[in-house]
């Protein structure tokens, strides 16, 4: 006969955990003898060690007393159950750790990889991170409501950048955005915006458009997607 201590160290557990397991109704609580301990069993130590020998194998404690008790093939039958149940698990676990580097990687959980590299592309061009989170949020709202204009726009949206004077001009209206309305730079920005766009026929303003509500949803949603300078930019280029 052994005291609760005793059988802790023996089956290498803690006292903590057998008291768990006795109130899991996993291990029996043996009465008190005359001097009011506990005393365990040769056999208490050997289903207390099965017991902890299932826990540390991933069973779950709710089965442990179930195992127990069953037949050797039921018990090869069961454990082939947890081992694919616990399979699944590391599976939907990898799964959230490639969401958790996405997450690390940015612009890239939200929008396509095209439209990520398009992003990149202008951090490195010098454009504001102010600019590109607008750009981001556009490709996400237009990216859900239609794939396909998406898709056809950033591969325009990328080829105009190769453009040196379409790079030029993205890079003054960005700066612009900080200017005061009655900057004198506006009015000539304005005239080579003008000339541009009239000199360069874009696939967009031709291409059917999939979703058409799509461009509106995008500019009302974006706080900060005009400045005062902008506006009276707009209005400039418009004549």
């Amino acid at each position: 006969m052994i005291t609760i201590g005793r059988l802790a160290d023996y089956a290498g557990v803690s006292v903590k955990t057998i008291r768990h397991y006795h109130e899991r109704g996993l291990l029996p609580e043996p009465g008190r003898d005359p001097s009011g301990y506990r005393r365990y069993t040769a056999q208490d130590a050997i289903d207390l060690i099965k017991i902890r020998t299932l826990a540390e194998a991933g069973v779950p404690l709710a089965r442990v007393k179930e195992l127990l008790d069953t037949s050797p093939e039921a018990l090869t039958a069961a454990i082939a159950e947890i081992d694919r149940a616990l399979q699944e698990r590391i599976a939907q676990l990898g799964r959230t750790r490639e969401h958790l580097a996405q997450l690390r990687g940015g612009d890239r959980l939200f929008v396509s990889p095209e439209v990520a590299a398009y992003l990149d592309e202008l951090r490195d061009l010098g454009v504001s991170e102010r600019q590109i989170h607008l750009e981001r949020d556009g490709w996400i709202l237009m990216h859900t409501a239609s794939r396909e204009d998406a898709s056809l726009w950033i591969a325009e949206k990328r080829e105009l950048m190769t453009d040196p004077e379409f790079r030029a001009l993205y890079l003054d209206h960005d700066a612009a955005y900080d200017w005061s309305p009655d900057d004198p730079r506006l009015p000539a920005l304005a005239d080579r915006t003008r000339k541009w766009f009239a000199g360069h026929r874009l696939g967009s303003e031709t291409r059917p458009v999939h979703n058409p509500a799509i461009a509106r949803l995008a500019q009302r949603s974006q706080p900060g997607a005009s400045s005062p300078a902008w506006e009276r930019l707009a209005r400039l280029v418009e004549g």
